[in-house]
């Protein structure tokens, strides 16, 4: 074991020489010599030299950042904790097993709009999957349902705060997995809205995914019914590909059966992405809204773009979007706005025990 740790300080003053421009040939004590701080080149560091050995100062920034990594490790921990546990008390089993999707995002949004000043928002969204209850069931609690969302505000949802959301109250269910073929998955849904009086519902949906001559096909159909807003269906349809230079492309185009307008709510967009590093990724997209009553006709159109910047590890996030729509119950007037979104993702893997 010694060895081993002697081995790995030798590789790691090797690397730190190199990109400090110290020649390989040089041995470890030479090398341990030269990064010294005052054998290092200047431009070395962020800030001179003797600032090296200065004790850290207490900022705002500094508390705050101190205070939101303690979360993270806090928060992930204790959601981890619970999904294991709900898990282990729903299934009668005393292991966990690994493929928990259980997560907790906490956020705050600042969006500035045409003729409104930027304000902030707080922002809560979780889901509790607990996988292991049985081989092909699993318990589900979310935050929010799609199906009690508009279609237009729920390929808008980046671009709004908390507060311009539809208020759709958590859902519960249990989840009955089924697999059709190798590539179409069938799932049931039963469950309920989490407020009093409880709203019953049953829910399902069909996913497949195809290759096609370097194109990918995705479909989604999907039949509900709750208990208070009648029945609903929706079919989701989307054609994507690498298009080159790190760019993807996905159309997709999506009809929702609104059961108390008897109309058809339709979206078509235009989905462009591209990794631009290990830390930073863009997206830029194109909507159509359409109705169908009182005739076929367009609601709106708008284009976005969304820079999200990964700051800390894995699970604190930067977002700025800026956006123009133009909707016809606004004489389809230019409505622009710029949203700033830091967003914190708390998650834990459930390990065996």
């Amino acid at each position: 074991m010694r060895h081993r740790t002697i081995l790995l300080q030798h590789l790691m003053l090797a690397f730190i020489a190199s990109l400090a421009g110290i020649p390989a040939t040089a041995s470890a004590q030479s090398a341990s010599d030269m990064l010294s701080p005052e054998n290092l080149p200047g431009n070395f560091y962020t800030f001179s030299p003797d600032e090296f050995w200065l004790e850290p100062r207490d900022t705002y920034w500094t508390s705050f950042s101190n205070w939101v990594i303690r979360q993270e490790q806090v928060q992930s921990d204790r959601i981890q904790a619970l999904g294991a546990w709900a898990d282990r008390t729903l299934s009668g089993n005393p292991r966990a097993l690994p493929g928990n999707e259980s997560y907790l995002r906490l956020g705050l949004a600042a969006e500035s709009e045409t003729g409104r000043l930027a304000s902030i928002e707080p922002e809560a969204r979780f889901r509790i999957d607990l996988p292991t209850a049985e081989e092909q069931l699993r318990v589900v609690l979310e935050s929010e349902s799609d199906e009690l969302i508009p279609l237009g505000e729920r390929r808008r949802s980046r671009q709004l705060t908390d507060d311009q959301r539809s208020d759709t109250d958590a859902t519960g269910a249990l989840r009955y997995l089924s697999v059709i073929s190798d590539t179409i998955n069938l799932s049931n849904d039963l469950g309920a809205r989490l407020r009093f009086p409880p709203d019953a519902f049953w829910r399902a949906t069909a996913r497949g995914n195809w290759k096609l001559d370097g194109w990918r096909l995705g479909a989604r159909q999907r039949v509900y019914y709750f208990h208070q807003d009648g029945w609903g269906a929706s079919t989701w349809l989307g054609f994507g590909k690498d298009i080159g230079k790190g760019w993807t492309f996905l159309a997709s185009s999506e009809a929702v059966w609104v059961h108390d307008e008897r109309q058809f709510d339709l979206a078509q967009i235009l989905d462009f992405h591209k990794r631009l590093n290990n830390r930073s990724e863009l997206n830029p997209r194109l909507g159509v809204l359409g109705e169908s009553q009182p005739t076929w006709r367009q609601t709106g159109y708008f284009a976005d773009v969304t820079w999200r910047y990964r700051l800390y590890q894995n699970w604190l996030y930067g977002e700025v979007i800026p956006s123009v729509e133009f909707r016809r119950d606004n004489d389809f007037k230019e409505h622009t706005s710029f949203l700033l979104r830091l967003e914190m993702y708390f998650s834990g893997s459930i390990l065996s025990r």
